[in-house]
C-alpha cells in the first residue's frame, strides 16, 4: 500500500527523495533530515542525494544494508516488497529513487510501488 508523504516545509515537489526517505525512516522533520544529509555530504565531498551519503546517515542510525535477491531482478517491485515485509522500517534504493517502507506501507510523494529496488536498508 502507498501513502502520500511529502513533508517538504514549502510543500514543493522537488528532487528530494533522499530527504523524504530519511525523514520518514528516522521520524524526523524534513529540515532535520536535510541537515543530517548535508553534514555527511560535506564530510564526504558528495551530494546529499548520493546513495553513499544517505546510506551513511542510515548506518549511523542503526540500519544495515542488504542487496535484494536477484532471482527475479526485473520483476520484484517496491509494492511487492511492502507486501512481503509488513513489519519493520526499510529504505529501498532503485539507483534513481529512494522510498521508505514502514510496516508494509510505502511512504513517498508519488506511487513508486512499481519501481524495482536493487538494495535495502533495514533498521535492526
Amino acid at each position: 500500500m502507498w501513502k502520500y508523504f511529502n513533508n517538504n516545509p514549502a510543500n514543493r515537489v522537488v528532487g528530494d527523495c533522499s530527504v523524504r526517505a530519511v525523514s520518514a525512516a528516522l521520524n524526523l522533520s524534513w529540515d532535520d533530515a536535510f541537515d543530517l544529509l548535508a553534514h555527511n555530504a560535506k564530510a564526504m565531498c558528495d551530494m546529499p542525494s548520493s546513495d553513499a551519503v544517505w546510506g551513511s546517515v542510515l548506518r549511523q542510525h542503526g540500519f544495515v544494508r542488504s542487496i535484494i535477491p536477484s532471482s527475479c531482478p526485473d520483476c520484484y517491485t517496491i509494492g511487492e516488497f511492502a507486501q512481503d515485509f509488513a513489519k519493520g522500517i526499510y529504505v529501498l534504493g532503485t539507483g534513481q529513487h529512494v522510498a521508505t517502507v514502514i510496516d508494509g506501507v510505502i511512504y513517498d510523494s508519488w506511487d513508486s510501488s512499481s519501481e524495482i529496488p536493487s538494495f535495502m536498508w533495514r533498521r535492526v
